[in-house]
């Protein structure tokens, strides 16, 4: 089950708002009581404020969306920093070896980005 946050990000996509600030437009609270966090404040400009129901119909594709971004984020560290992967690629163009692609396609193996 995706968070509420990215269910109110993918919401808001499907309604033509891209980018939600949760500082500003949409404001989250959640008071410790155990029903977990819930929209306190909403200002998105032309959107309504989604039902729960809502927000629900769109938790597949908000949850496929976190999974993505997980495995982006295991990506980028993974791949080292810019430096590393260029003296990779220098190193791979003088001795002929192939280290920077063996190095990128592992990594890709090990952190595959999900379509469902």
């Amino acid at each position: 089950m995706a968070s509420l946050s990215s269910k109110i990000k993918t919401y808001c996509a499907n309604n033509g708002v891209a980018d939600v600030d949760f500082l500003a437009d949409v404001l989250l609270q959640d008071d410790s009581n155990g029903s977990g966090p819930y929209i306190k404040e909403w200002n998105v400009s032309g959107v309504a404020q989604p039902t729960d129901e809502q927000l629900n119909a769109v938790d597949s594709a908000a949850d496929l969306s976190e999974r993505q971004n997980e495995a982006r984020a295991a990506r980028r560290t993974a791949y080292g920093d810019l430096g590393s992967q260029l003296d990779m690629q220098y190193h791979d163009s003088v001795d002929g070896t192939t280290t920077w692609k063996d190095h990128v396609e592992a990594v890709k193996t090990a952190n595959p980005i999900p379509t469902e």
